[in-house]
Protein backbone atom coordinates (compact mmCIF):
# COMPACT_ATOMS: atom_id res chain seq x y z
CA UNK A 1 0.00 0.00 0.00
CA UNK A 2 1.26 3.48 -0.80
CA UNK A 3 2.31 5.76 2.07
CA UNK A 4 -0.39 8.33 2.76
CA UNK A 5 -3.24 5.97 1.88
CA UNK A 6 -6.33 6.03 4.08
CA UNK A 7 -8.47 2.94 3.51
CA UNK A 8 -11.95 2.72 5.07
CA UNK A 9 -13.66 -0.57 5.92
CA UNK A 10 -17.14 -1.04 7.30
CA UNK A 11 -18.73 -4.05 8.92
CA UNK A 12 -19.56 -7.08 6.80
CA UNK A 13 -22.98 -6.57 5.19
CA UNK A 14 -25.00 -8.93 3.00
CA UNK A 15 -27.21 -6.09 1.70
CA UNK A 16 -27.27 -2.32 2.19
CA UNK A 17 -30.22 -2.09 4.59
CA UNK A 18 -29.19 -5.07 6.77
CA UNK A 19 -27.78 -2.90 9.57
CA UNK A 20 -26.02 0.45 10.01
CA UNK A 21 -22.56 0.60 8.44
CA UNK A 22 -20.91 1.30 11.78
CA UNK A 23 -18.20 1.26 13.00
CA UNK A 24 -15.94 2.35 10.17
CA UNK A 25 -12.29 1.31 10.46
CA UNK A 26 -9.76 3.69 8.89
CA UNK A 27 -6.43 2.06 8.01
CA UNK A 28 -3.92 4.93 7.84
CA UNK A 29 -0.63 4.17 6.07
CA UNK A 30 1.91 6.63 7.44
CA UNK A 31 4.99 7.99 5.64
CA UNK A 32 3.30 10.71 3.54
CA UNK A 33 0.33 13.07 3.70
CA UNK A 34 -2.95 11.67 2.43
CA UNK A 35 -6.60 12.58 2.08
CA UNK A 36 -9.90 11.26 0.88
CA UNK A 37 -13.61 12.00 1.23
CA UNK A 38 -15.86 9.48 2.97
CA UNK A 39 -19.11 9.43 0.98
CA UNK A 40 -22.41 7.87 1.98
CA UNK A 41 -26.05 7.86 0.95
CA UNK A 42 -29.05 5.68 1.77
CA UNK A 43 -27.88 2.95 -0.61
CA UNK A 44 -31.45 2.26 -1.71
CA UNK A 45 -32.93 5.18 -3.62
CA UNK A 46 -31.95 7.70 -6.25
CA UNK A 47 -32.04 10.48 -3.65
CA UNK A 48 -28.32 11.09 -4.19
CA UNK A 49 -29.24 12.52 -7.60
CA UNK A 50 -31.00 15.35 -5.75
CA UNK A 51 -28.11 15.77 -3.29
CA UNK A 52 -29.32 13.43 -0.52
CA UNK A 53 -25.86 12.31 0.55
CA UNK A 54 -23.15 13.14 3.05
CA UNK A 55 -19.40 13.67 2.73
CA UNK A 56 -16.74 13.69 5.42
CA UNK A 57 -13.27 14.93 4.41
CA UNK A 58 -10.45 13.00 6.09
CA UNK A 59 -6.80 14.12 6.00
CA UNK A 60 -3.55 12.65 7.35
CA UNK A 61 -0.69 15.11 8.03
CA UNK A 62 2.43 12.97 8.33
CA UNK A 63 4.64 15.78 9.70
CA UNK A 64 2.37 16.53 12.66
CA UNK A 65 1.04 12.93 12.81
CA UNK A 66 -2.50 14.32 12.90
CA UNK A 67 -5.59 12.72 11.40
CA UNK A 68 -8.34 15.26 10.77
CA UNK A 69 -11.87 13.98 10.38
CA UNK A 70 -13.54 17.05 8.94
CA UNK A 71 -16.97 18.56 9.32
CA UNK A 72 -19.71 16.50 7.65
CA UNK A 73 -21.36 18.16 4.65
CA UNK A 74 -24.86 17.17 3.58
CA UNK A 75 -27.40 14.70 4.89
CA UNK A 76 -29.97 12.14 3.81
CA UNK A 77 -32.99 10.43 5.38
CA UNK A 78 -31.94 7.64 7.74
CA UNK A 79 -28.36 8.92 8.09
CA UNK A 80 -26.55 8.05 11.31
CA UNK A 81 -26.26 11.21 13.39
CA UNK A 82 -23.39 9.70 15.34
CA UNK A 83 -20.74 7.40 13.89
CA UNK A 84 -17.81 5.44 15.33
CA UNK A 85 -14.42 5.60 13.63
CA UNK A 86 -11.74 3.10 14.61
CA UNK A 87 -8.28 4.24 13.50
CA UNK A 88 -5.52 1.72 12.78
CA UNK A 89 -2.09 3.26 12.17
CA UNK A 90 0.27 1.32 9.90
CA UNK A 91 3.96 2.07 9.33
CA UNK A 92 7.18 0.33 8.31
CA UNK A 93 7.93 -0.30 11.99
CA UNK A 94 4.32 -1.27 12.82
CA UNK A 95 2.94 -3.48 10.05
CA UNK A 96 -0.66 -4.65 10.43
CA UNK A 97 -2.28 -7.51 8.56
CA UNK A 98 -5.83 -7.11 7.33
CA UNK A 99 -8.55 -8.22 9.72
CA UNK A 100 -12.28 -7.54 10.06
CA UNK A 101 -11.60 -7.16 13.78
CA UNK A 102 -8.35 -5.19 14.03
CA UNK A 103 -7.07 -3.70 17.27
CA UNK A 104 -7.57 0.06 16.73
CA UNK A 105 -5.03 2.60 17.95
CA UNK A 106 -7.89 4.97 18.70
CA UNK A 107 -11.69 4.81 18.64
CA UNK A 108 -13.72 8.02 18.44
CA UNK A 109 -17.40 8.94 18.35
CA UNK A 110 -18.06 11.40 15.55
CA UNK A 111 -21.07 13.74 15.65
CA UNK A 112 -20.45 15.68 12.43
CA UNK A 113 -18.04 18.33 13.71
CA UNK A 114 -14.34 18.32 12.84
CA UNK A 115 -11.97 16.28 14.99
CA UNK A 116 -8.16 16.39 15.12
CA UNK A 117 -6.50 13.20 16.38
CA UNK A 118 -2.75 13.27 17.10
CA UNK A 119 -0.71 10.06 17.22
CA UNK A 120 2.79 9.46 18.63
Amino acid sequence: MRAGSIVPFGPELHYTSEKPADPITLFVYTGADGAFTFYEDDGLSYGYEQGASARIPIHWNDTTRTLTIGRREGSFPGMLGERTFQVVMISKTKPVGFSFGPQPDRTVRYHGDALDLTFE
